[in-house]
């Protein structure tokens, strides 16, 4: 093949698969020739036929660029090289990346119009930013060589000290050396995994719950049993009965604020729950979701009541402070938290102190708890401008859990014969936008369902987005097929 054909088509192959993208400038003739030690007119003939062929633009004086629409046929591309890399990967991956795309919606583009019930997270408005930003001047200033070091896989130590403290006055009695400090508590769940699940180990998980946990324990390669949530949280009637039968590893729950349902695990039930775990010797996971005790009438963590030390807590400051801090902690049994700081040791060999000591030093002052109080008041607003909503805009056929105080989200139920995620796409259209319930169930159950998370949306915006999801399920009523029995029998109970 002809030089400049070899160069044109390797540049073709870059733009087509991204790498260089609409507008990159290609280098010049001279630089590229003296690099590639051929002639320049040969670059210059191959930059000539990309632009010929639609791949390039150019621009006297200026140079050659990637054009703004690339041509979209394919380029060549090279041979298969020796290793096909997706029969390498592990069975625990591959059944990874099959629920990630299972669970992988339509494109959002989030723009002023648009109403977003998608994600479970804090108003950015509401970020205390100032203040963080003084704290972490301050550590930089007092401690910023320092900090900058490699520091214990464990955590900062004044935090761990701090959030020990702190989750005793919540009544969690925990030692320092029991608080493991995480990059978010995913992190948390993804070390209790590696370090207690084998392949083929059952574990109980609630349904519908957080898509995050199925990702981790299905990469495991766990067999995963579902436990179903009800208005009180989750069944631990029926929990006590698939304890009995698959005799499982471990049990994973979220006791208050239940994503996506936001429903909470009633103070009977979580005694109830632990005296099953205790007769059957069965750890159990408790994601926290947020930070515990905040809320009005907070009920106790299961953690607060665990005599035996049974419970693993998880918690995380991404929901009452900033998400991208990535700031979560553990509480662990005290036989457990050496292997998980050596399997944490593994992941990241070193803490990052710098966040950490500045989350510590806006931390004092009790300035945290201030924040929490003032954000849940702002939530309890905006759930109850949602409750109201759903009340007033949506059809009687529809049903929801409702979101206690501590909760960021609620699930609606559809009326039948309606499918959530084939209506997201004109939910978009009419500028709303939801998380399919279906991402929150194992298998294919939860066609009928969608998540609202609503302390993103001031309460204006709340009404407009239920009056809008209102119209397109009345749109899509007009044209259901009511499905048979069967097909329903997986949707949500009516909470």
């Amino acid at each position: 093949m002809a030089l400049f054909l070899q160069i044109k088509r390797h540049v073709e192959r870059l733009i087509a698969d991204g790498i260089l993208g609409p507008g990159t400038k290609l280098p010049a003739t001279r630089d590229l020739a003296r690099t590639l030690g051929v002639n320049r007119t040969t670059i210059a003939t191959a930059y000539d036929a990309l632009v010929a062929d639609g791949w390039a633009r150019a621009h006297v004086g200026q140079g050659t660029f990637v054009a703004d629409r690339p041509a979209s046929r394919p380029a060549e591309r090279p041979a298969a090289g020796p290793l096909a890399w997706e029969g390498s990967f592990s069975r625990g991956v591959r059944r990874l990346i099959e629920d990630v795309r299972r669970r992988t919606g339509p494109d959002v583009s989030v723009g002023p119009g648009l109403v977003s019930f998608l994600g479970a997270s804090p108003d950015p408005t509401l970020f205390p930013t100032e203040e963080f930003r003084r704290a972490l001047n301050h550590v930089i200033k007092r401690e910023g060589a320092a900090l900058l070091e490699y520091h214990p896989v464990a955590g900062y130590a004044p935090l761990r000290r701090y959030l020990a403290a702190w989750l005793v006055r919540h009544g969690i009695e925990v030692r320092e050396d029991e608080v493991l400090v995480v990059n978010g508590s995913q992190q948390g769940l993804d070390l209790i995994a590696r370090a207690l699940i084998d392949p083929g180990d059952v574990v109980l998980i609630e349904e519908p719950t957080y898509p995050g946990a199925i990702q981790v324990f299905a990469a495991a390669q766990a067999e995963l049993v579902p436990v179903p949530v009800g208005p009180g949280g989750l069944r631990v009637d029926v929990a006590a009965t698939l304890i009995e039968k698959h005799r499982p590893k471990l049990l994973y729950c979220q006791p208050s604020g239940q994503n996506p349902t936001g429903v909470s695990l009633d103070p009977a039930a979580r005694l109830a729950l632990l005296d099953v775990a205790v007769r059957h010797r069965l750890p159990i996971v408790e994601d926290g979701f947020g930070a515990p005790g905040e809320a009005e009438g907070a009920r106790a963590p299961l953690r607060a009541l665990d005599r035996h030390g049974l419970v693993i807590h998880l918690g995380t400051l991404s929901k009452v402070l900033f998400p991208g801090l990535r700031v979560g902690w553990m509480v662990v049994p005290g036989p457990l938290a050496a292997p998980l700081l050596r399997i944490k040791q593994l992941a990241d060999l070193n803490t990052g102190a710098l966040l950490q000591a500045a989350v510590f030093r806006f931390c004092q002052g009790r300035r945290l708890e201030r924040h929490a109080r003032l954000i849940r008041a702002e939530y309890r607003s905006r759930r109850a401008a949602l409750l109201g909503a759903l009340e007033r805009g949506l059809v009687p056929e529809s049903a929801w859990s409702v979101p206690d105080e501590s909760a960021f989200s609620l699930l609606l139920t559809l009326p039948e014969g309606v499918d959530a995620a084939a209506l997201l796409p004109r939910a978009i259209d009419r500028g709303i936008a939801y998380a399919p319930g279906s991402f929150f169930f194992l298998g294919e159950r939860g066609a009928r369902a969608l998540r609202l998370a609503y302390a993103a949306l001031p309460g204006p915006r709340i009404d407009e987005g239920v009056r809008r999801l209102g119209d397109v399920v009345r749109d899509a009523l007009k044209h259901r097929r009511r499905p048979s029995a069967t097909a329903t029998a997986g949707a949500l109970p009516v909470v």
